[in-house]
């Protein structure tokens, strides 16, 4: 089995497990599995500048999302903005948009910012500065690709079990695909930033400090996505 092939069983298998057993996480995992599987495709198609690149990052970036999950599962200590979004999950009855946005939030805003820092920080240094606009552009072009997914996401996930999904792709047309595809475009610009600014910091008691003022940040905002009236 190769490296492409796992990875999308791996999340095969959560997901129709989740659902089997009406855990709110498959919301989260159905669309990561879209998108991951648009990226497979994407890199195939050379889209990006340079796929090896971006192939990497996009495995180490899902290990983040599964070493979380495993260690949940088996008690051991893990990540706030995971253990939070478990919880609401197991605990809370939300939208299927609010346990969407609560996994990407943690996902891109928490673990994407660690997975850049890992991938640039072997190497930033020497890049001359058109190789870096290159690490750049291909980090952008993944918006489009997620873009591209979330129509069928919410055709798929969400709109089946939330009918006010539904009747707001109805009324509104693609407005709200654009809106979350905006959001998400957002939080990928912030997440660069702030892995260029852990990049900068080579004492390792001030990059822990900038980890924890990040997961702070995410875990705020995870909080509000969380929020029912």
């Amino acid at each position: 089995m190769d490296q492409q092939t796992d990875i999308l069983q791996r999340m095969d298998g959560r997901v129709n497990e989740w659902k089997s057993t009406g855990d709110a996480r498959h919301v989260f995992l159905g669309c990561y599995r879209m998108m991951t599987g648009g990226m497979l495709e994407a890199i195939d198609a050379n889209v990006f500048h340079d796929r090896e690149w971006i192939s990497e990052l996009l495995h180490r970036f899902a290990g983040y999302y599964f070493d979380a999950l495993t260690c949940y599962d088996c008690g051991d200590r893990v990540p706030e903005v995971w253990r939070h979004v478990h919880e609401v999950s197991a605990k809370q009855d939300l939208r299927e948009v609010q346990h969407l946005l609560l996994g990407v939030n943690a996902h891109i805003n928490y673990d994407l910012v660690l997975t850049l820092c890992d991938m640039l920080e072997r190497e930033w240094n020497d890049l001359p500065p058109e190789q870096r606009k290159i690490r750049y552009a291909d980090h952008c072009r993944v918006n489009e690709v997620i873009a591209g997914t979330i129509d069928r996401v919410q055709d798929q996930i969400l709109a089946p079990n939330d009918p006010v999904m539904g009747w707001l792709d109805r009324a509104c047309g693609r407005l709200d695909e654009y809106l979350i595809a905006g959001l998400i475009r957002r939080w990928r610009e912030e997440v660069w930033q702030r892995a260029r600014t852990l990049l900068t910091e080579t004492d390792a008691m001030g990059r822990e400090r900038l980890r924890k003022e990040l997961e702070a940040d995410v875990l705020r905002r995870g909080r509000l996505l969380a929020w029912s009236v």
